[in-house]
């Protein structure tokens, strides 16, 4: 609540007009709308590993370590995902006012790197069950 309430004090006193970029905000909240449908989705992908698994007559030792670790690195990534969507959202907002808006592509990589590392731990999962 202390951020929000400094986030409205800092805009009152710069005096942003935000109406003269609504298109700009607009796709920006859709944007972190899509993050956040991202974050739920590696997070849903986490419980489904784990449901499969366990679910499964078949046990051992390194499937479940594995589908554990999956269910936990999707859990982590997905909450990662929300808070850095809710920094760029915040960030985006404030360069859109001041026209310096510069596009991150920081999170594309990540984004990309985590998927990949997901793909390979369900790869090395399901050739090992």
């Amino acid at each position: 609540m202390k951020i929000l309430r400094e986030r409205e004090e800092e805009m009152d006193r710069k005096n942003y007009d935000e109406s003269k970029y609504i298109q700009q905000h607009l796709a920006n909240e859709r944007t972190y709308l899509a993050w956040i449908r991202t974050a739920i989705a590696l997070i849903g992908l986490g419980f489904l590993a784990t449901t499969l698994h366990f679910t499964s007559p078949d046990y051992s030792y390194l499937n479940d370590l594995i589908a554990l670790g999956i269910s936990l690195f999707s859990l982590v990534v997905g909450l990662v995902t929300i808070v850095v969507a809710t920094l760029i959202y915040f960030r985006n907002q404030k360069t859109i006012n001041t026209q310096t808006f510069h596009s991150s592509f920081k999170i594309i990589i990540f984004m990309t790197t985590v998927v990949c590392l997901l793909l390979v731990f369900f790869t090395v999962y399901y050739f090992t069950f």
